[in-house]
């Protein structure tokens, strides 16, 4: 994550959400959070910004944030990181629903049945391996372990690819 420090004005510009969808839509951003005069950006893709912040025990509360798409796992995310409110160009209802569920203000550009893999042919792989998950702190465990698995696949994919 960048803080607004790193990447220019760090001063407030009207609402902190309307903010951040600029900062997102800007380009080159997945996400950016803003409260007040503070803002971290991300350009990672998939749910790594917010498995940072998590892993390095910070919170978004008070933070008004924009990401580049929401589904079921990312929401359940943020209810672990507690923002105010979450923008996202495209979000699933499963996602604003979870988002609701958790006093999360949930707002979208385009509201989906689900969010699609990378392919386009199949749901997201993180929002997959929560389906039948409601609980934030059981939602982070299968979203790790999703992602240990997902790393260990494209690692082995490369490796053939460069063979």
């Amino acid at each position: 994550m960048s803080s607004a420090a790193e990447q220019g004005s760090g001063e407030p510009r009207g609402d902190d959400l309307e903010r951040a969808r600029e900062l997102l839509l800007g380009g080159g951003r997945t996400l950016a959070a803003v409260c007040g005069d503070q803002s971290l950006m991300s350009g990672a893709r998939g749910v790594r910004p917010l498995l940072s912040l998590i892993g390095e025990g910070k919170d978004l509360e008070g933070f008004s944030v924009a990401d580049k798409v929401v589904g079921k796992a990312p929401a359940l995310l943020y209810a672990t990181l507690r923002p105010k409110a979450v923008y996202a160009p495209v979000m699933s209802k499963d996602g604003a629903r979870v988002l609701r569920e958790h006093g999360i203000q949930a707002s979208c550009g385009e509201l989906v049945p689900r969010i699609l893999n990378r392919g386009r042919d199949g749901q997201c792989p993180m929002d997959a391996s929560v389906n039948d998950v409601e609980d934030p702190q059981s939602a982070l465990e299968a979203i790790w372990a999703c992602a240990r698995r997902m790393a260990v696949a494209n690692a082995a994919r490369d490796s053939a690819v460069r063979r």
